[in-house]
């Protein structure tokens, strides 16, 4: 009686298209009747639509866009039957058309909230459920124990197994954020509760269980649970009816979490004794993972990979043929060491690379959309005067998080964005950026409605705003307020209750030094991971923000967040640890596919062999070739007089963001960046093949290039030097004088140094 009418203007808008196309007008009586009916239909719907969603068994983000999907219905279906009545067919034509498009989308959204969000894909024939494979009949559980008492620990397995399936199946609509039939199944007092039709489990009798009865019946059955979706498999089912009969167990006290939770608190575990030329800390401890996987040692990289990979990772150049020829010939058996730390002292080089790391990070740009709007401001001279003078970590968390005027753009400049909902407004973002970069961890989902990837809950979310708010805030759930007034506390309590009285400028104060409290494990871990993955490809754990996940050496993280911590929070000396070590100096190793770095059974062997970022290649090509920007290019004021005078090219790292820099995995930056792919796309390669800018650095280079070097022998032997830091080969030299002739031509050299930058051994770190 409600929605059906509504359905009408579809069938309006098909008999109008009919008279439409005969140009005739004979069905225009009954198409104004279904017009007034669906028009006045979609009113009355609206009315008890909005009363329906306030019953509290609908949530989420398909319920509000249904909701505002009916309304704009509602809307245009008014204003096509206007537009009709004053004889504007034109524009009532275009209205009936919107009209429909209205009905469609709050259909497929209403049908969304009733039957799934895979109503269609779930009964079409594809979807069909695979057969069982032999054994899984029955319950194949670690804790079955041949009737035996469960120990505590069974009972805890049990019982995230249980919430497991209950979460990936019924969650949907029997949780917090919808209530069918009045069942809740996320919480032991909630299932033992039961619903409208009474309790669903008997403890110790599943076959008196209508949980059990529910999800055993076929398919196709009216009763038949989960509604949507999939059913359960048959071992699923067996793990429910093994519950029930031990009794429905819960563990006593709080409820374990299905999701797991790593520790806050550090810890350092103990290292591994050395074995011959296994002695640095970090090459014991992964010694002892290689032997509990049975991964042998290869041996490691010549020097000239060495240098190259060292010099990309350390200061984001190339070493020049002098250094490499130097480094070669050196005897000295710490000559890596040596290396590793002179580069580590070069502080103007050192900081002008690792300003694009965390740039990205703390969302730093030259220019975007908030510079144009005036709400947003950078970091950057703060942020290199503090990597340029190896500000101690802790410190330069507590400059951002409680900042200083130079610093406050991190935590300040946000505000660009403006509320764009609920879950966005800035107080907000504040909450989710802090979370992320230093802690590891994803609040997004949480600040809409509890997580569904975590136990987050949109409370916590609300809660750790509240630090940056200057007023307390009204939880809103999926963009819509729930009359509750959030509190205000840190994410993890054990480090420290805020005083909620306080000012906002002392809460941030109080939160800082919390948060760089040694007894704060997990912000240090969170830096070595991100520091490693930078060096060796990828982290310990992944993803980098997801430190909740389990680490491929769970010792190796720990240890190397604690001596980090011993260290003094330097980050140079972390570098230095891990980039003097075996472990570093291993041969790269590479995926077959992009996900397999992601994947659960990820095995580590050595560094993952990746691709120059967007500034590395850019700075090759500069240091190589020609300069890919001038000097003017640096941002304004950014840089000392003193040292802008000793580049020999503007490093790309502080040039603004353009198409070049973008087609080659530079972020926007308008939000926390904290990865780049490695992979090579199709906008990267039309760029390097047809982009502008790289045309014309070949095209300025290769002038300079034929007046310096007038024979084809000396061009391609100094070419060489300088990208690969070796001499041509033979058959190289031959090929590449094919491409010059006999007298090196402009073309030519274009051609010669487009083909060698795109070469792996240009393009990537071995």
């Amino acid at each position: 009686m409600v929605h059906f009418p509504v359905g009408l203007l579809c069938v309006a808008l098909l008999l109008e298209l009919i008279d439409w196309k005969h140009n005739s007008d004979k069905l225009r009586a009954g198409i104004n009747l279904l017009l007034w009916i669906g028009a006045g239909s979609a009113v009355v719907a609206v009315a008890f639509g909005w009363l329906l969603a306030g019953e509290g068994e609908y949530g989420g983000d398909s319920l509000e866009i249904h909701r505002w999907a009916g309304i704009a219905t509602m809307v245009l279906s008014c204003m096509t039957v206007f537009a009709l009545t004053r004889g504007k067919i034109a524009l009532y034509r275009s209205l009936l058309i919107l009209t429909v498009v209205g009905v469609s989308l709050a259909g497929h959204y209403g049908a969304m909230l009733t039957h799934g969000d895979d109503y269609i894909s779930s009964v079409l024939p594809f979807s069909k459920e695979e057969p069982l494979a032999d054994g899984v009949d029955q319950p194949d559980f670690k804790f079955v124990n041949d009737g035996k008492a469960l120990t505590p620990q069974q009972i805890q397995d049990l019982n995230v197994e249980v919430r497991t399936i209950l979460a990936h199946n019924c969650y949907s609509c029997h949780s917090e954020s919808k209530i069918k039939g009045e069942l809740r199944l996320d919480s032991k007092d909630m299932i033992m509760k039961g619903g409208e039709h009474g309790v669903v489990v008997v403890p110790q009798h599943p076959d008196k269980s209508e949980l059990i009865r529910r999800i055993s019946l076929p398919k196709g059955d009216k009763d038949a649970m989960p509604t949507k979706g999939k059913r359960l498999t048959e071992k699923e089912i067996n793990v429910l009816t093994y519950w029930i009969e031990k009794g429905a167990p819960w563990p006593d006290g709080k409820e374990k979490s299905i999701y797991r939770v790593a520790a806050l608190e550090p810890r350092t575990p103990a290292l591994p004794a050395p074995s011959g030329d296994i002695v640095k800390p970090i090459d014991r401890l992964v010694n002892a993972y290689f032997q509990k996987n049975k991964i042998e040692w290869k041996p490691v990289v010549d020097d000239r990979i060495y240098i190259r990979r060292v010099y990309l990772d350390i200061v984001g150049l190339l070493p020049t043929p002098e250094k490499i020829d130097a480094f070669l010939a050196d005897n000295r058996p710490d000559k890596r060491e040596i290396l590793a730390q002179e580069l580590l002292n070069k502080n103007n080089d050192y900081a002008q690379h690792w300003m694009s790391f965390w740039n990205d990070a703390l969302r730093n740009d030259y220019s975007g959309t908030g510079y144009i709007t005036g709400g947003r401001f950078d970091i950057t001279k703060w942020l290199y005067s503090s990597l340029q003078s190896n500000k101690p970590y802790n410190e330069f968390v507590k400059q951002l998080i409680s900042p200083t005027k130079e610093s406050e753009g991190f935590i300040k400049g946000i505000k660009w964005r403006g509320t764009i909902n609920s879950s966005q407004r800035t107080e907000m973002q504040a909450a989710q950026n802090v979370s992320q970069v230093f802690l590891g961890l994803n609040l997004k989902c949480a600040s809409c409605h509890d997580s569904f990837i975590s136990d987050w809950k949109l409370a916590d979310s609300y809660a750790f705003a509240n630090i940056f708010a200057d007023t307390l805030l009204e939880i809103n759930r999926c963009d819509k307020p729930t009359g509750k007034i959030a509190g205000t506390r840190i994410l993890f309590p054990e480090l420290g209750e805020i005083s909620v009285d306080a000012s906002t400028e002392k809460r941030l104060r109080q939160l800082a030094d919390l948060l760089v409290q040694p007894k704060d494990g997990r912000l240090y871990r969170t830096l070595v991971n991100r520091i490693w993955a930078q060096l060796l490809g990828r982290g310990i754990i992944e993803p980098v923000d997801m430190m909740d996940n389990v680490p491929w050496s769970e010792d190796l993280l720990d240890w190397m967040a604690s001596d980090f911590a011993t260290n003094g929070y330097d980050i140079k000396k972390l570098i230095f640890a891990i980039v003097t070590s075996k472990t570093y100096q291993l041969p790269s190793t590479s995926v077959k596919e992009a996900g397999d770095i992601m994947a659960n059974d990820y095995k580590f062997t050595g560094m993952v062999r990746r691709r120059l970022t967007a500034e590395q290649f850019t700075d090759a090509i500069s240091m190589a070739f020609n300069p890919m920007y001038a000097d003017s290019a640096i941002v304004a004021k950014l840089l000392p007089e003193d040292i802008k005078s000793q580049l020999p090219f503007a490093r790309a790292g502080f040039v603004k963001n353009d198409p070049f820099l973008t087609s080659l995995g530079r972020p926007n930056r308008e939000t926390v960046s904290t990865n780049r792919t490695s992979q090579a796309n199709l906008l990267q390669a039309l760029e390097l093949t047809n982009g502008n800018k790289f045309t014309q650095t070949l095209k300025q280079g290769a002038k300079q290039w034929k007046a310096r070097y007038p024979t084809s022998d000396s061009l391609v032997t100094e070419l060489y030097r300088k990208a690969f830091g070796r001499y041509p080969q033979p058959k190289e030299l031959a090929t590449a004088k094919k491409i010059l002739g006999p007298k090196p031509s402009e073309e030519g050299i274009e051609d010669l140094v487009w083909a060698m930058a795109l070469v792996p051994e240009f393009q990537l770190i071995y």
